[in-house]
C-alpha cells in the first residue's frame, strides 16, 4: 500500500508496558510509513508496577507516536468509558489501528462497537484479523509464531512490517540518550562488556540469584578482560549486587539509574545480554545485541522469544508448559529451575562465537556458590 498523505489523525490501540511496546516497534514504523502526515496518538494503559514502564518511556522522542491517551485496562466503569469516548471523539481519528493481543471474537466485537458506535471511527485496520488470529507452529522448530510477526499480520492491509529486518526495530535513540549511557558506563570505558539484568517482577520467571551468581563467576573466569554492567529497576539492585558478588573484574550497577531508552543505549554497547524473559531482553534485540535467556515455559515456545537469529534461548518444554502462571507453587518452577548454569554458560559461548562444538567448557565453581536452586 502506498503512503496515504490525506490522513491527518490516527489512533493506535496497544496495551502493555516495556516488552509489549518494544515487540510492536515494526508495527509502529509501518504505521508511520503508511500515514506520514498524520498525528499518531497511542491509546494505552499506564503502568501499575514499578518494573513495568509505560509505553511513553519506550517510544520517547522517536516520533513514531506524537501523544498518548490513557485507558484503564479491563474497566467497565461507564463514566470512565464515556470520558474516553469523549476524548477520542474530540481527537476525531480517521483511522484506528488495532494492535491488541490475541482476543476472542466477542472481545474484538465489543471493542469495535465502542470505537465505531461510541467514538465514531469508521476505518479500522487489524481488528478483523485479530479475531481470527491463531498462532501457527513452525513444523521444523516447533516454535509458535512470535508476537511481532502476529502483529505484522494484523497490519498487512498497510504493507509489510517485516519484523525480521532490524531497521524496523529502530528506537531512534537521541544523542543525549547515547551520551547518558556513555557517562553511566564510565569505569568500563571501551572494555568489551557483558550486560546482565537478572531481576523480574514475576516469580514464575525468576531463575534464582544463585544460578546467576554461578553463571557470572564462570563467565568472568572465561572472559577475564570483560566488564559487567547490571541493569534493571531500582527494586532489582540488591538482587543484581548479590548475583555479581563473585565477579572480580570491573562492573557497574545501573539498576534504577536509567530510563528504558538510556538502558537500550547501554545494551547497544554490550557484546551480550543475559537475563530472564523480560522487557530488557526485547530492548537488547531491538538494538541488535545477542541475548542469552533463561526462559520460563509459562508461555508457548517462540511467542515471546527475542526476534533475530543471534540469540540463545534456553527453554525446557516441560509437560506443564503454557500454564501462563505468574506464580508457580505446585510445580516449583521446574521448567525454569531445570535449566543449569552450565547450559547457560555454553549458550553464552555460542552467542559470543567462542564455543567449540563437541567440547563443553566446565563451569568454574567456588565452594561458596556451588549450591544451585533445583
Amino acid at each position: 500500500m502506498l503512503p496515504d498523505s490525506s490522513v491527518s489523525r490516527v489512533l493506535i490501540y496497544r496495551l502493555g508496558s516495556l516488552g509489549d511496546t518494544t515487540v510492536a516497534l515494526p508495527g509502529f514504523h509501518l504505521i508511520e510509513r503508511s500515514f506520514p502526515n498524520a498525528q499518531r496518538i497511542l491509546l494505552t494503559n499506564f503502568p501499575v508496577h514499578a518494573k513495568a514502564p509505560a509505553s511513553a518511556a519506550v517510544l520517547g522522542a522517536s516520533g513514531l507516536v506524537h501523544g498518548y491517551m490513557r485507558y484503564s485496562a479491563g474497566t467497565r466503569n461507564p463514566l470512565e468509558l464515556m470520558r474516553l469516548a469523549f476524548e477520542i471523539r474530540r481527537f476525531r481519528p480517521q483511522v484506528l489501528i488495532y494492535l491488541m493481543p490475541v482476543r476472542s471474537a466477542k472481545q474484538v466485537q465489543r471493542d469495535l462497537t465502542f470505537f465505531r458506535v461510541g467514538c465514531g471511527i469508521r476505518r479500522v485496520v487489524g481488528a478483523s484479523a485479530a479475531s481470527e488470529s491463531k498462532r501457527r507452529i513452525d513444523p521444523v522448530t516447533g516454535r509458535f509464531q512470535s508476537e511481532s510477526h502476529r502483529l505484522a499480520e494484523l497490519l498487512l492491509p498497510l504493507g509489510d512490517a517485516d519484523p525480521d529486518d532490524l531497521r524496523n526495530w529502530d528506537l531512534r535513540l537521541t544523542p543525549a540518550e547515547h551520551a547518558r549511557a556513555a557517562a553511566a558506563l564510565g569505569p568500563l570505558g571501551n572494555k568489551p562488556m557483558i550486560a546482565c539484568g537478572p531481576g523480574t517482577k514475576m516469580q514464575a520467571k525468576d531463575w534464582g540469584v544463585e544460578n546467576w551468581r554461578t553463571l557470572l563467576e564462570s563467565l568472568q573466569s572465561r572472559y577475564p578482560t570483560h566488564g559487567l554492567v547490571l541493569i534493571g529497576a531500582a527494586e532489582d539492585r540488591s538482587e543484581a549486587v548479590e548475583a555479581a558478588s563473585s565477579w572480580r573484574g570491573p562492573q557497574v550497577n545501573l539498576c534504577g539509574e536509567l530510563t528504558p531508552r538510556e538502558t537500550a543505549a547501554v545494551l547497544a554497547r554490550a557484546l551480550l545480554f543475559l537475563g530472564p524473559d523480560s522487557g530488557p531482553m526485547h530492548l537488547a534485540a531491538a538494538v541488535g545485541t545477542p541475548a542469552v535467556i533463561a526462559f520460563s515455559a509459562r508461555g508457548l515456545p517462540g511467542v515471546w522469544f527475542p526476534v533475530g537469529t543471534r540469540h540463545q534461548v534456553v527453554y525446557h518444554q516441560t509437560s506443564c508448559y503454557g500454564c501462563n502462571l505468574e506464580t508457580c507453587i505446585e510445580q516449583q518452577r521446574r521448567c525454569l529451575l531445570s535449566i543449569t548454569p552450565q547450559e547457560m554458560f555454553t549458550a553464552c559461548e555460542r552467542a559470543l562465537g567462542t564455543h567449540t562444538p563437541g567440547i563443553e567448557t566446565p563451569l568454574h565453581l567456588s565452594s561458596s556458590n556451588s549450591t544451585q536452586e533445583h
